[in-house]
């Protein structure tokens, strides 16, 4: 075939992909010299992903002997796109990991240009969400030699090469890019990997040479398959020097899917990085004197991509048609449910998000959706957007909507459960972000069929706690209370999933009841903690009716292990353990809300010791000064009693505190009873919560401060905490009341 006929071929073969092909062009670019530096030749491509940021290859950086190109002052640089060179400086680089990040660090021949105008326009390519293994219809793209040079038939895309047309394909194993080449495949002469290129001397003059004949603006590929070092392609002709950098485009999806490296010495073969690869992207690539992305370069980076491609199909803009359009030409006609539009909008409330916390929170609603269980999947995974990638997995249009709706709604719950008790304004912009992104799972999922709506209804919450709540039913013959007891997890806000239930309509003793429950209660707090995510304590949260506020339940034993002859282990020094008032349920007592929020909004809370001392205008221990002290309490006050609680004075005393509004108070599990009055050990106590709450720093730190106080006293780690051995907290939060136990209402859903 002649080079005439070839060239026919191609432009023939590709005509359902000019708007595509007009769009990768434009935002390909050429690296070299400063603005104002004449006469030095370019030195490779890159192309535009997101506003200000260009992809290239970290190679196209380096001059022949290795070191950094001759930049301009602080490493200035030009890019060239658009008839114009705008200055840019390297922020980060792939292929350098920081001496810190180890000898077993990824490396790929990656690095991220950033422009230095804040106000540079220009468009951006679409960088592929998923993994690239075999092509067909794809093109690789070279920068203009010069700013503003123009070729025969570029269509408006910038850069120049040779076509080919489209022919087999190869099937190659898929691997991960960024290893050692092997001894056949160079960087591409002309941009900067010092490999000569034929009839190029060393006297030869600077500056690319004139083609000979007119080219097009992009090089099509024969064919494409994924292996251990990467992308390797061919096409019918030689890959044109000054191509590495440029972007790899596969047509058929319409997405930018992996950067060139290199090509083969011999042959029309070449290299190129996935662009999945830039997920390896970390604060540890960042140049020094570079201005960085933050702690998380890559979440940050894909953010801004996926939000200017949405921002671009906003009304009322006055721009021309955009990536998105071309893309939903070559895609009409498909019969997909999730087309490019409903990708679109997704991956933009996605970028809205806060990156996941672990990787493996990605990895593990992926498994959830596919049905994989545990197993690990082929791709590396960072972000939500990621996980969104891994989804497309060649299934039927029906399966594939199911498996998008599920994927979303347990990201939309699980950043919704992230923040849910973190206050604040940005914490509330999340948790709004996270609603916007439930209300497009919920429209997306009105055409999937009952069965499936319910089927991706209970996405599986992180809880915050497990409730044993002991509900007294009745007493017997022998005067003895009975109870039921129930266990719950709590996802706040008086969210509660009841996961167990002891429920006979003659109950048991309270001290049955309890070894019932921790008999069960240690499997239920370590399955709660692996919901909660890795290193994870969930709060036990203990309910009990009036005369049971001496439970001690930090002293509670469980199994510290599944196994079947676990170990028993004490709760309290390991996890956060709270009293609760079994009264209290459903309907909130003003009283009861006021005071939280003052406790809440308290700057330093203070000890209110019970009973109060002599001087106070009543007897001491009179019920009217116990009324008078507790009502006319300031907002950071807490009750403190070192009597017990399980009768007698102690115990009216609480229920004063908690009728009067109280939600929180501190004492002893054994304090001591009327029979004798306050000794050295009582005012230890009093001493050692004043000291507590002077520097707790607000009631919402109270739990897990008296957890540090109980494992220092269970260890005898340091001196003076022994009184806190059997400290009991009631801890009431209104904003989350406990649940029904035994009713005809239905339970508040987890979801």
């Amino acid at each position: 075939m002649s080079t005439s006929e070839g060239r026919a071929a191609g432009r023939g073969d590709r005509a359902r992909y000019t708007q595509l092909l007009d769009h990768a062009g434009r935002t390909t670019v050429g690296l070299c010299a400063a603005p104002g530096r004449a006469g030095a030749r370019p030195w490779g491509s890159g192309v535009l992903i997101a506003p200000g940021w260009v992809l290239t290859c970290a190679h196209v950086l380096a001059a022949s002997d290795g070191r950094r190109r001759d930049t301009g002052p602080d490493g200035i640089f030009g890019v060239a796109f658009g008839g114009r060179v705008v200055p840019a400086r390297l922020a980060y680089d792939l292929s350098r990991p920081g001496p810190e990040a180890g000898p077993a660090a990824a490396r790929a021949d990656l690095a991220l240009v950033r422009l230095l105008d804040p106000e540079t326009e220009h468009p951006c390519a679409w960088l592929s969400d998923q993994p690239a293994t075999l092509l067909e219809d794809a093109y690789i793209f070279r920068g203009h030699d010069q700013p503003g040079a123009g070729t025969e038939g570029d269509g408006g895309a910038s850069g120049g090469a040779a076509a080919g047309h489209r022919g087999e394909r190869v099937v190659c194993d898929p691997g991960e890019a960024g290893g050692p080449q092997d001894g056949r495949t160079v960087p591409e002469p002309g941009d900067g990997s010092g490999t000569r290129v034929p009839g190029e001397g060393r006297g030869a003059p600077a500056g690319p040479r004139a083609p000979t004949t007119p080219v097009d603006p992009f090089i099509a590929v024969r064919f494409g398959a994924r292996d251990a070092r990467g992308l390797q392609f061919g096409s019918d002709v030689r890959v044109t020097p000054g191509a590495s950098g440029g972007p790899l485009l596969d047509c058929d999806r319409g997405e930018v899917v992996g950067i060139v490296k290199g090509r083969h010495q011999q042959d029309h073969v070449g290299l190129a990085v996935p662009v999945t690869a830039l997920r390896g992207l970390g604060p540890e690539h960042l140049v020094t004197g570079a201005e960085s992305l933050g702690p998380d370069p890559y979440h940050a980076l894909m953010s801004l991509h996926d939000r200017w491609h949405w921002a671009g199909q906003e009304l009322g803009r006055a721009v021309g048609p955009t990536w998105f359009d071309a893309q939903h030409a070559i895609m009409a006609g498909r019969g997909r449910l999730w087309g490019v539009q409903e990708r679109l909008q997704a991956l933009d409330l996605l970028a809205r998000l806060p990156a996941p916390r672990d990787p493996l929170v990605v990895e593990a609603a992926v498994g959830e959706v596919l049905e994989r269980g545990e197993r690990p999947g082929a791709w590396l995974l960072r972000t939500w957007r990621d996980g969104h990638g891994a989804l497309y997995q060649g299934s039927d249009p029906y399966t594939e909507l199911r498996a998008f709706v599920h994927y979303l709604r347990i990201v939309a719950q699980l950043t919704a459960d992230e923040v849910r008790d973190t206050p604040g304004e940005e914490a509330a912009g999340v948790r709004g972000q996270a609603a916007r992104l439930a209300e497009f799972v919920q429209a997306k999922a009105v055409v999937l069929q009952p069965q499936d709506r319910r089927r991706i209804g209970p996405v599986r919450r992180r809880p915050r706690s497990v409730l044993v709540e002991f509900e007294p039913l009745f007493y017997d013959e022998g005067g003895q209370e009975l109870f039921n007891w129930s266990v719950s997890e709590g996802y706040g806000q008086g969210q509660w999933l009841r996961v167990d239930v002891q429920e006979s309509a003659g109950g048991v003793p309270f001290e049955q009841a309890r070894e019932q429950v921790l008999r069960r209660l240690g499997g239920r707090l370590l399955r709660a903690d692996g919901d909660a995510g890795p290193g994870a304590r969930v709060r036990l949260e203990v309910a009990v009716p009036e005369g049971h506020w001496d439970t001690a339940a930090g002293h509670w034993e469980v199994a510290a292990s599944p196994r079947r002859t676990a170990r028993l282990r004490p709760v309290g020094p390991g996890r956060a353990v709270i009293l609760r008032d079994q009264g209290r349920r459903e309907q909130v007592d003003p009283a009861w809300l006021r005071r939280w929020q003052g406790l809440a909004a308290a700057r330093e809370l203070h000890a209110l010791r019970i009973p109060p001392r002599p001087g106070a205008g009543a007897r001491p221990g009179s019920a009217e000064a116990v009324w008078r002290l507790l009502e006319t309490a300031a907002e950071g006050a807490l009750p403190a009693l070192c009597h017990t609680v399980a009768d007698g004075f102690g115990r009216d005393a609480v229920g004063v505190a908690l009728d009067t509004g109280f939600p929180a108070g501190l004492w002893p599990a054994n304090g001591h009873g009327e029979e004798r009055d306050c000794d050295a050990g009582c005012e230890e106590f009093h001493r050692g919560v004043r000291e507590l709450l002077q520097g707790s720093g607000g009631v919402a730190r109270l739990p897990e401060l008296v957890r540090q106080l109980r494992a220092k006293a269970a260890e005898a780690a340091e001196e003076g905490t022994h009184w806190a051995r059997d400290l009991v907290l009631l801890y009431d939060d209104p904003e989350d009341p406990i649940p029904p136990l035994f009713t005809d209402h239905p339970q508040v859903s987890p979801r």
